[in-house]
């Protein structure tokens, strides 16, 4: 018990900081982009149902519309065909929903290329320089990319397509594969580059982590506030 009174105490004192990653959900929150001939996702929203008038005069409430990965959401296995007979979202054990992290930040790359995408060698330099990534844990990307907060901006698309960071097909597979990890978390619109599509698989991150029985987490925000290492994320989804 000492340790759950130890870290009660640090959390009301503020020796542990706690720090929301979740993008506010509006009708502006950026949302994933598919070709046209696929079903897409739901914009977030809110229908009031009363705010302390005739329709319900002591009390403020409301309904609300949005798809499942709309804003800060949680990819489970069977998002993916490769993953379509594992876990989902409901079925994730809830220990995995704490978990350690660390962040590796790649905005400085990101800033010189839009479609900067992570490779293993990224990852090995972040362990030789702050140890080995955290087993049953989730490793943080971060590109500075939340920064973008309209559907421009955050799908970053012309002729030639949407253009945002991500992990490479290797480094995807090496995640999943090769790694202990629980899953990886990403401050853009979906856990794949924009170009993921070009790539063979086709959305690696989906389709690799995914059918491995990993995890991902999409849309994050101050990435920034978190160190490098020594950060626990709870993640639980809606």
């Amino acid at each position: 018990m000492s340790v759950l009174a130890d870290l009660l105490s640090a959390l009301r004192t503020g020796a542990v900081e706690v720090v929301d990653l979740t993008a506010p959900l509006t009708e502006d929150t950026p949302v994933l982009e598919l070709p046209e001939q696929f079903g897409q996702t739901a914009p977030f929203r809110l229908e009031e149902i009363s705010r302390y008038d005739d329709r319900g005069p002591a009390w403020y409430w409301n309904n609300f519309r949005t798809g499942e990965h709309t804003g800060t959401h949680f990819d489970a296995p069977n998002h993916w065909v490769s993953g379509r007979d594992l876990a989902d979202v409901a079925s994730v054990p809830v220990a995995d929903l704490v978990a350690p992290a660390v962040v590796l930040d790649v905005t400085e790359d990101v800033a010189r290329d839009p479609d900067f995408l992570i490779e293993v060698e990224h990852v090995r330099a972040f362990e030789a320089a702050h140890g080995p990534l955290p087993a049953g844990g989730w490793l943080l990307c971060r590109t500075g990319w939340s920064v973008r907060r309209t559907q421009q901006e955050m799908i970053n698309r012309d002729a030639q397509g949407p253009h945002s960071p991500g992990m490479s097909v290797d480094c995807a597979r090496w995640v999943a594969e090769e790694t202990d990890l629980l899953g990886i978390g990403v401050e853009t619109v979906g856990t794949d580059a924009g170009a993921a599509a070009t790539f063979d698989p086709i959305f690696p991150c989906h389709d690799l982590i995914l059918g491995k029985g990993k995890y991902g987490l999409a849309q994050l925000q101050n990435l920034d506030r978190l160190p490098a290492t020594g950060a626990v994320l709870v993640t639980p989804p809606l």
